[in-house]
């Protein structure tokens, strides 16, 4: 029998293209469905019945989480739950919850006014890097290197039109590279290191840094295993940050982009991931 898994997005990028490709090997039909369309909130909603699982990649940072909630709550299984990407949709959210488990994470402050910002930056020093609660792919992630300039790119902030967007956090700058492991299940199917690339001192894989092939290394599977006891099995991307003292946890994504890290490693992380649909819908 043929398990059918909608992909809940907004596009069809490379990713999903790959796994709706794939997925016919381990017996799964997968199907786009776009994330505008499902007008959900009947318990028993018509716009995915018939499929045995929800996988939601929505690019926004609200409608994934609303998403998986209501096709939860109407039995249908979702890939990640919805307290998973409620969790991963706000890095606040996420830093005090894995904070509060005992996985290490830099320390921080949150920002909701000028004079927050002025205090962090007090209590934390400079240079320092401000960046919004929501938000992805490196945008809007601001280094400070000067006090002269600080109050300036506050101004910024400030002029943004809504509240959720000037939610901010402050955190030191702590330099060097990052480490992105693409998890499956509770497996690092896929690990990478990342370093700034050219004049852009953010790490970030969809800024085209610099990037080579991680080998396992049981200090990063420990802090991996700490994510996964918290937040649950799914699939995530894993963002680390290298300090002198050890690795600590930036972001975890919900919804990752797996490209930049499979040309690293070579991994086969859609095959990854099909075999793990497979075996929980088993």
């Amino acid at each position: 029998m043929t398990l059918r898994v909608a992909i809940v997005a907004d596009r069809v990028g490379w990713e999903e293209r790959e796994l709706i490709h794939r997925a016919p090997d381990f017996g799964l039909q997968v199907d786009w469905v776009n994330d505008e369309s499902l007008c959900l909130g009947d318990p028993k909603p018509p716009s995915i019945d018939g499929y045995d699982a929800l996988l939601v990649r929505s690019r926004s940072y609200t409608r994934g989480g609303l998403l998986a909630t209501l096709a939860e709550s109407g039995g249908v299984p979702v890939l990640n739950s919805a307290a998973a990407i409620h969790a991963c949709e706000n890095k606040l959210v996420l830093r005090a919850v894995l904070r509060s488990a005992g996985v290490p994470v830099p320390d921080f402050r949150l920002a909701l006014s000028r004079k927050d910002f002025t205090r962090a930056l007090e209590d934390l020093g400079l240079p320092a890097v401000l960046k919004p609660v929501y938000g992805g792919m490196g945008k809007r992630v601001t280094l400070v290197r000067d006090a002269d300039l600080a109050q300036s790119v506050y101004d910024y902030v400030e002029d943004l039109g809504h509240a959720f967007e000037q939610a901010c956090l402050v955190e030191p700058y702590l330099g060097g590279g990052s480490v992105r492991c693409l998890v499956v299940g509770r497996q690092i199917v896929a690990a990478a290191e990342f370093e700034s690339a050219g004049a852009d001192w953010r790490s970030n894989a969809a800024l085209g840094n610099q990037s080579r092939a991680l080998a396992h290394d049981p200090e990063v599977q420990k802090l991996v295993d700490g994510v996964v006891d918290r937040l649950g099995e799914g699939i995530y991307g894993v963002d680390l940050f290298k300090t002198p003292s050890g690795h600590l946890v930036n972001e975890v994504n919900h919804a990752p982009a797996w490209r930049g890290v499979a040309s690293t490693t070579g991994e086969d992380i859609p095959s990854a991931i099909a075999r793990h649909l497979q075996e929980i819908l088993a």
